[in-house]
C-alpha cells in the first residue's frame, strides 16, 4: 500500500490530465451504453408501432442514436489523447526524478548493481509504471461512474433488475479481478522480477561475447540466458490464460445479466407494468455495461507487476547517499591545494583497509606519480578525491577547508579525471569529447586531441569529429578509446588533474610522446599520475610506492630508483 499511495503521489503533477482522461473514458462509456439502449427500445418502438398500425415521432430517437454515436466516437478518441498525453507527461518526468536521485549514489552505492540490471530499472520499470495509470487507475475509476449511472437508470424501472446488476457486476468486476489477481500475482511479480534478471544476462552476453567464446566452452551463460527466458516465457504464458479465463469470465457475467434482466422483465411487460419497448432497452444497456467492466481482471493482473516495479525502483532510489552533501555547502574556490591527511578508506564488508594514512598534498604545478601491484589501493585515492566515498579515518581538505563543507559535484568541477575504466558512449567522437566542456570550440577539441596523441587518427576518417565511435567505443581499437578518454580528460579546463593508467594499451614510443605533450598540457595544473609502468616518471616531483593500502616508500625520483622495479610488476594495477 506504501508503493502504491507513493507512486499515486508520483503522478500528482499530472493529476489535471488524468482527471480529465478519466471523465472523458467514463463519458465515453456512458455513450456507448446510451447507444445501444436507445437502439434496442427504437427498433422495438418501431417495431410495436407498426403492428399496432399507429405512427411514432422517429427522427428524436434516431438524432439522439446519431448524437451517442458521435459522442462515444470523440470521446474514446480525446481519452485516448488525453489519457496517453498524462501517460507520456508522467513518465517523461519521472525518468529524471529517478536519475536526479541516482546521481548522488553513483558510484560507490551502486557498485552491487550490473549494467543491465540499472538498464531494467530506467528503462523497463519505468516503462512499466504507465500501466499504472492507462491499465489499472483509469480503466477502476471510469467503470465505477459507468456502474453508478446504469444503476441508478435501471433502478429507475426495476429494483429487481437493479439488485440483479449490482451482484453480477460486483462479481465480474470485483470477485473476478480478485481471484485473477490471487492467481496471478506470483506469476506477474516474477514476470517484472525474471525480466530484470533477463536483461542482466543479455547484456552481460553481449557485451562479454569474445571472453564467453574463450573461457565458456560449455555454454554455461548461454545456458543460463536460455533458462531465464524460459521461464519468463512459461510466467508470461500463464499470464496469458488467467487473461483469457478472465475475459470469458466477464463475458458470462454480461450474458448472465442479461438473460436474468430478460426473465424478471418478461411477465411485468406481459402484465403491463413495463412497456414493451423497455425490456429489450435495459437487456441491451446492462449487456453494454460490462464493457466498463472488462479491463478490470487486466488491471488487477498487472497490479502486481507495476507495483514491483515502482518497489524496485524505490528501492534504489532510497539507498543511501555515501557522501552527502552539507546543508548549507560553501562555494568553492577556482583553485586550490587538495591535501590528503591521514586518510583512509575501509570499504564495507571489507576486513581491511584499502588505503589507511595517507597524506599527499597536490598544489599547482606540482606532479606527483602513484605507483605500485594491483590491490594497493591508487585507485581508492581517487575515490577520496572525487568524493565518491568519505574518508574515515583522516580527511581532505580543498582550499584549506575541509571537503565536506561542499557540495560534491562542486568540488569535481575542479578536477578533470581520466578513469582506468573510461566510458565511451555511443555516440560520435565531436559528441564525447563534448561531455568534458560543452562549450568547447572545434579548434580547442583538435588541440586536446593533438596532446593525446589522436588527432592524426580523427583526420584520417573521412567523418572526422562526427565518426561514430559505437557502443563502449566499438569501432576504435582500446589505445585509440583510451587516447580518446585523454583527449576528453585535457580537454576540461581543471586546477587538478588526475590519470589512472592514461597510456594503457599503448607501445613505448607512442606513450612516451604522449606522456610528454601531457605533462606540458599540465605543466600549472596540479598532476596525480596512477599507473603501474615506468615511462617518464623521471619528470614527477615526487614518486609514491603504495603496497596493501599504505605508503611503502616516496621521494624524488632520484630517491626513488630502487623501487622503480615495483611499478614495472607484471602483476602491476589499480586497485
Amino acid at each position: 500500500m506504501k508503493d502504491a499511495l507513493r507512486l499515486l503521489a508520483l503522478m500528482r503533477p499530472q493529476a489535471g490530465w488524468m482527471a480529465l482522461a478519466v471523465l472523458l473514458s467514463a463519458l465515453a462509456s456512458l455513450a456507448h451504453v446510451a447507444l445501444m439502449a436507445t437502439s434496442g427500445w427504437f427498433i422495438t418502438a418501431m417495431a410495436l408501432a407498426g403492428a399496432a398500425g399507429v405512427s411514432m415521432n422517429y427522427f428524436t430517437p434516431a438524432a439522439y442514436i446519431r448524437a451517442f454515436a458521435i459522442i462515444r466516437t470523440a470521446g474514446r478518441y480525446a481519452e485516448r489523447i488525453v489519457g496517453h498525453e498524462a501517460t507520456l507527461k508522467f513518465v517523461a518526468n519521472l525518468r529524471p526524478w529517478v536519475f536526479v536521485r541516482l546521481t548522488p549514489l553513483a558510484p560507490a552505492a551502486l557498485e552491487d548493481k550490473r549494467s543491465g540490471d540499472l538498464l531494467t530499472h530506467l528503462k523497463g520499470d519505468i516503462d512499466r509504471l504507465e500501466f499504472a495509470f492507462l491499465r489499472i487507475l483509469s480503466p477502476a475509476l471510469a467503470a465505477v461512474l459507468v456502474l453508478a449511472t446504469g444503476l441508478f437508470v435501471v433502478a429507475a424501472h426495476d429494483g429487481t433488475m437493479a439488485a440483479v446488476l449490482l451482484v453480477t457486476a460486483l462479481m465480474g468486476g470485483l470477485g473476478l479481478p480478485l481471484l485473477v489477481h490471487r492467481l496471478g500475482a506470483a506469476a506477474s511479480r516474477r514476470v517484472t522480477a525474471r525480466t530484470a534478471e533477463l536483461n542482466t544476462l543479455l547484456v552481460d552476453h553481449l557485451e562479454g561475447r569474445a571472453e564467453l567464446d574463450i573461457y565458456d566452452p560449455g555454454r554455461r551463460h548461454r545456458a543460463a540466458l536460455d533458462a531465464a527466458s524460459d521461464s519468463l516465457i512459461a510466467d508470461e504464458s500463464r499470464l496469458a490464460g488467467i487473461a483469457g479465463f478472465a475475459g470469458a469470465g466477464v463475458g458470462l457475467a454480461a450474458q448472465t445479466t442479461l438473460l436474468l434482466v430478460m426473465v424478471i422483465g418478461a411477465p411485468r411487460v406481459l402484465d403491463g407494468s413495463l412497456p414493451g419497448a423497455d425490456l429489450p432497452m435495459l437487456a441491451l444497456l446492462v449487456l453494454a455495461l460490462f464493457d466498463a467492466v472488462a479491463p478490470l481482471p487486466l488491471a488487477f493482473q498487472t497490479l502486481p507487476g507495476t507495483l514491483a516495479s515502482a518497489r524496485r525502483i524505490f528501492a534504489l532510489v532510497d539507498r543511501p547517499v555515501p557522501v552527502p552533501d552539507p546543508a548549507a555547502p560553501r562555494p568553492v574556490p577556482t583553485e586550490g591545494v587538495l591535501v590528503f591527511a591521514r586518510a583512509g578508506l575501509t570499504y564495507p564488508g571489507a576486513s581491511a583497509p584499502a588505503v589507511e594514512g595517507v597524506d599527499l598534498t597536490l598544489a599547482p604545478g606540482r606532479r606527483i606519480a602513484v605507483i605500485g601491484p594491483s590491490g594497493s589501493g591508487k585507485s581508492s585515492l581517487i575515490a577520496l578525491a572525487l568524493r565518491f566515498r568519505a574518508a574515515d579515518p583522516g580527511a581532505l581538505a580543498f582550499a584549506g577547508a575541509p571537503v565536506e563543507e561542499y557540495e560534491a559535484d562542486a568540488l569535481r568541477q575542479r578536477m578533470t579525471v581520466l578513469a582506468q575504466r573510461d566510458h565511451l558512449f555511443s555516440a560520435t567522437i565531436r559528441d564525447n569529447l563534448l561531455i568534458a566542456s560543452p562549450q568547447a570550440s572545434s579548434a580547442e577539441i583538435e588541440a586536446a586531441c593533438a596532446r593525446a596523441g589522436i588527432l592524426s587518427f580523427i583526420k584520417a576518417q573521412p567523418e572526422g569529429l562526427e565518426t561514430f565511435v559505437g557502443a563502449h567505443g566499438a569501432k576504435v581499437s582500446g589505445g585509440e578509446a583510451r587516447r580518446l578518454g585523454l583527449a576528453r580528460t585535457l580537454l576540461k579546463d581543471a586546477p587538478i588533474v588526475i590519470l589512472d593508467e592514461p597510456t594503457e594499451g599503448l607501445d613505448a614510443e607512442t606513450e612516451r610522446r604522449v606522456l610528454d605533450t601531457v605533462l606540458e598540457a599540465t605543466r600549472e595544473r596540479a598532476l596525480l599520475l596512477v599507473t603501474h609502468r615506468p615511462a617518464r616518471l623521471e619528470a614527477m616531483d615526487e614518486i609514491v610506492l603504495m603496497e596493501a593500502g599504505r605508503i611503502l616508500a616516496r621521494g624524488t625520483p632520484a630517491e626513488m630508483m630502487p623501487y622503480m622495479a615495483a611499478a614495472d610488476r607484471p602483476d602491476g594495477g589499480s586497485a
